[in-house]
């Protein structure tokens, strides 16, 4: 006997509004008795950490205090989809005995959607599963499905569904896989189980709109100024009698602005503001580089050249990790750019207070985010938020005019220390950025969303006779307000009914309005539409945030069964 699932093209990983499809393909070298083929498309985000040995006793209200040592878990469900394969479930009527299967190779068509939320934050779907559903009489093994009842005690959010995460051995991981099993009836039979990893990359929301509004890090900086380069000695003449005379010594002009007796010719050392720009908000996109500009702003006059010399970016990933009552943070870093040894003037001596040079962006353009950094997500027990920094090296003077005699100075040589160029190194910080997938959403859902958002924004229509304030023709500023019609008599006129309150109050029997409020509206909206539209018909973007989706779970206990 053998379980395999046979996807039929598969992609890379799959999104949101995404279509799986596949085969069970169940191989019998006997005859058998099959109760039902079920099959899961099933998603988990599960998180473990040690209770802390100065806190013990923190755990779930309502349970036993943990003691120091423990381990908790918490595993929440974000994706449950159960189909039966066989007997179909399209018949005129389920199948109550089991089926005999002949020895072969059998194959069962199988197909999901993967939603747009999770689903573990929907009480009344997790209420109404649980328990093991026996299809094959009073001595069936049945299958089991998962108990949602115990999603209930913990605490949800509904959000889009977040990416594959298997970043923290032993501490957390979010794993998506389908799941085959089939029931064997008979006492002493067990079920067959086999189940296939899934990797998954969530669709981004919608973009704002492009404005010329940019979110920036800047900081001033001023060099310190330089001591004088001493005189050099003056070359001594020996004549025969011992006499020894010394010649005029001519000052000699450093390319740094200081002479070699001492005089200074400049008075500022170089003063520059330097500052990194990204467009608000601050959003990245998976492999694609950095949509920065860097730009230097010369703040005093001077006479020295500055010049950036090296320039380093880190994306910085901040993990949160909760785990009942208890939070642990995670930081985790990825060299996006490193550039040394460059000499790329910023401040020019001719340059006036006030001018800015642009650092040209040929350095980072070319520096796409690595692969294995997922977009920002948030779902109950786990979320990724992202900083960005930027180290700058900059010099006063430029790095490659070192004097050819400064390794291998002669005897008599003057003191070159003053010729060395000053640097100093630049941090910038941008200390909230948003990482999106870069998979759109289909422009058909962004303008339902935006249309569902206007609905429920506005107020529902009275249920009364009287005509719907949402129906009555905006007033403009040029109207007057109608003339009033003439007031009818006491004896013929008709009680109007009361004024509906908000939200409005029905009557007995009546039926409530349609409430499309998140996140059914955005279901409703999704089920209708595919996946994401792939721009120029090119493919889904490179993405390996899982090393190995099939891998055991490195997490121990607290697995939920189902």
């Amino acid at each position: 006997m053998s379980i395999r699932v046979r996807l039929e093209n598969p992609p890379e990983f799959y999104t949101n509004l995404d279509f799986i499809q596949g085969h069970v393909v169940l191989s019998l070298s006997r005859p058998e008795q099959i109760g039902a083929i079920i099959v899961k498309l099933e998603g988990e985000s599960r998180t473990a950490l040690g209770v802390p040995t100065d806190s013990p006793g923190m755990g779930i209200a309502g349970r036993e205090r943990s003691t120091s040592g423990d381990t908790l878990h918490e595993n929440h469900k974000i994706l449950y989809k159960v189909g039966q394969v066989f007997p179909d479930e399209t018949g005129p009527a389920p199948m109550q005995q089991p089926h005999m299967l002949n020895p072969g190779q059998h194959s069962f068509p199988f197909s999901f959607k993967f939603p747009f939320n999770n689903a573990c934050g929907n009480v009344e779907a997790m209420s109404r599963i649980g328990g093991v559903v026996n299809a094959g009489g009073f001595f069936g093994a049945g299958f089991r499905v998962m108990d949602g009842t115990k999603q209930l005690m913990y605490s949800h959010v509904t959000k889009t569904l977040p990416p594959s995460f298997t970043g923290f051995p032993g501490e957390a991981e979010i794993r998506y896989y389908v799941k085959v099993t089939v029931q064997r009836p008979g006492i002493f039979k067990e079920n067959w189980r086999h189940q296939m990893g899934l990797k998954f990359l969530p669709i981004e929301p919608p973009r704002p709109v492009k404005t010329n509004q940019e979110a920036y890090a800047r900081r001033p900086f001023t060099f310190q100024p330089k001591s004088p380069t001493p005189a050099p000695y003056p070359k001594k003449r020996s004549s025969f009698f011992g006499r020894s005379s010394s010649g005029p010594s001519t000052p000699v002009m450093a390319a740094d602005g200081f002479s070699s007796n001492g005089g200074a010719a400049s008075s500022n050392p170089p003063s520059v503001e330097m500052s990194a720009r990204l467009p608000h908000p601050a959003i990245l996109t998976c492999n694609k580089p950095v949509p920065l500009r860097l730009i230097a702003k010369k703040l005093l006059p001077s006479s020295g050249d500055v010049y950036l010399t090296t320039i380093q970016i880190d994306l910085v990933g901040k993990t949160t990790v909760r785990c009942q009552n208890l939070v642990n943070n995670e930081m985790s870093r990825w060299v996006v750019l490193s550039r040394h040894g460059l000499s790329i003037p910023v401040a020019k001596p001719e340059d006036a207070v006030g001018t800015e040079i642009a650092v040209p962006d040929y350095l980072w353009t070319d520096a796409p985010l690595p692969n294995t950094v997922m977009p920002s997500f948030l779902t109950c027990n786990l979320s990724r938020d992202y900083q960005l920094e930027i180290k700058l090296g900059l010099a006063w003077g430029k790095p490659s005019g070192l004097p050819s005699t400064f390794l291998g100075r002669p005897k008599n040589s003057p003191h070159l220390a003053s010729h060395i160029p000053q640097e100093l190194h630049l941090p910038l910080h941008f200390s909230s950025i948003q990482v999106y997938s870069g998979l759109a959403p289909p422009p058909a859902l962004v303008e339902a969303l935006r249309q569902g958002r206007g609905r429920r924004n506005s107020r529902p229509p009275k249920t009364g006779s009287g005509p719907s304030t949402s129906q009555r023709p905006p007033r403009t500023s040029t109207q007057t307000a109608p003339t009033l019609p003439p007031r009818p008599s006491p004896q013929t006129q008709v009680q109007q009914p009361p004024e509906a309150l908000y939200p409005p109050q029905l009557a007995p029997g009546e039926i409530p309005p349609y409430d499309d409020a998140p996140p059914t509206y955005e279901e409703a909206m999704a089920e209708e539409m595919t996946g994401p539209a792939i721009p120029n018909g090119g493919a889904r973007p490179a993405w390996s945030g899982v090393t190995d989706e099939n891998q055991p779970s490195s997490l121990g206990g607290g697995a939920e069964k189902g």
